[in-house]
């Protein structure tokens, strides 16, 4: 009896061990994902630490933490406001290279995490070594972004130089050859019992090439279409977070999303309302300088719109209702790795990444409208790839449009008048 009553507390206890083991899982994390974490070092990252100044802890100290998070987010939310126009007063090539800076960070911080999650500062040399490998992809992969942007937008100044030519001419091929490169160095850096562990790295590294720097180039390449649509649409995104954090702060009730605890309805719609109105206020100085203006008719009156404020009503929409997902995906993404940040780089607001996750969802949406509704064929690009062919290329197709015009009775009437 004495035995059988130990063996019946042995098995009490197991089950209780097992009981606790899985409700210290993630939600979700199967029993191999515990597994996994265990071989690569235990538990996933602890929150980030307030970095609040210490000045306005001290001016802040008779709030509750509620009024007190309140004044730290509005106050470093000027702050960045007016530092964006202050780098939009500077010009374009500030606000390019305020992007590539940007970019940099995010990446760092992306890829600190994947660092944190694996442990892998534990392992010798592999922190240094896929710090280079990560850094040596990420060069690789701006200069075939930007290399492809400058042989598009600054094509004659580019076949003026004979260096540049060639890089133009060979510029895929050489893209190409760096990332093999930087391969081959990956597979020869693999370390055996860490096999696993590197190729999630790089995994990881491919997929934050693809989330950050694809989508930041998008925003320079949307900033050589011209400057509004670089300012219009940062700044809706800008306005409906605001916004939406005001409607919530102050008017929120009803939760909206689980993965965002903290978002409300309230602010949601809010956000979409003033937003909206927002990207119509803005629009009116831009449109001023163009074309005529559309007539768009509702019920029995006719208001006459410029364009570009039809494209506002588009670009605020999209920033109020669609662009927030980014901005669930990114509170997705951190409550799977058990962090509350990816930085504390602004006080009240985290990191950079923070503050772009739904920006670069924006930049691919404004890239992908100008494309398909606003950009036409440019006839400057087309004679300024007539002008690279050969002679008797050049003197084919001057046939061929001579005679599509003699046909269609346009070149005639040039010559009557």
């Amino acid at each position: 009896q004495r035995e059988l009553h130990q063996r019946d507390v042995r098995g009490v206890h197991a089950l209780q061990a097992d009981s606790s083991e899985s409700e210290n899982r993630l939600d979700g994390e199967t029993a191999s994902d515990s597994e996994s974490k265990s071989e690569f070092g235990g538990s996933s990252p602890v929150p980030t630490s307030d970095d609040t100044p210490e000045v306005l802890n001290r001016a802040l100290s008779n709030l509750s933490s509620r009024w007190k998070n309140w004044w730290v987010r509005g106050i470093l939310t000027l702050a960045m406001i007016t530092f964006f126009f202050i780098i939009i007063y500077l010009g374009p090539m500030v606000l390019m290279t305020i992007v590539m800076c940007v970019q940099i960070k995010c990446f760092h911080e992306i890829i600190t995490i994947g660092y944190n999650v694996y442990h892998s500062y534990d392992l010798p040399w592999f922190r240094t070594l896929s710090w280079h490998l990560q850094l040596y992809f990420l060069l690789c992969v701006n200069y075939f972004f930007y290399g492809e942007t400058v042989t598009d937008y600054f094509f004659t100044l580019v076949q003026r130089e004979e260096p540049l030519r060639i890089l133009s001419k060979y510029h895929r091929f050489i893209s190409f050859a760096l990332y093999l490169t930087g391969f081959c160095m990956f597979v020869l850096s693999l370390v055996k019992k860490h096999y696993r562990l590197q190729f999630y790295m790089f995994g990881w590294t491919h997929v934050t090439l693809l989330i950050v720097v694809t989508q930041s180039h998008l925003i320079i390449h949307n900033l050589f279409e011209g400057m509004i649509w670089f300012i219009v649409p940062i700044s809706c995104v800008i306005c409906n977070d605001i916004m939406a954090y005001m409607f919530g702060f102050f008017f929120g009730r009803t939760p909206l999303i689980k993965l965002s605890p903290k978002k409300t309805w309230e602010g949601f719609i809010g956000g979409f309302f003033s937003t909206v109105l927002f990207g119509l206020l803005v629009s009116v100085h831009g449109s001023r300088a163009g074309p005529e203006g559309a007539l768009c008719v509702f019920v029995q009156r006719t208001v006459r719109m410029y364009p570009f404020q039809i494209h506002s009503i588009a670009l605020s929409t999209f920033a109020s209702l669609i662009g927030p997902f980014g901005g669930f995906f990114a509170s997705g993404f951190k409550r799977a790795f058990k962090i509350k940040d990816f930085a504390n780089t602004i006080p009240g607001h985290g990191g950079i990444m923070d503050r772009f996750d739904c920006q670069y969802l924006m930049a691919t949406f404004v890239n992908v409208y100008i494309a398909s509704f606003i950009r036409g064929p440019n006839p400057s690009k087309l004679i300024q790839q007539f002008l690279t062919l050969r002679p008797e290329q050049q003197l084919h197709i001057f046939n061929t449009l001579k005679a599509h015009l003699v046909d269609r009775g346009v070149l005639a009437s040039l010559e009557d008048a």
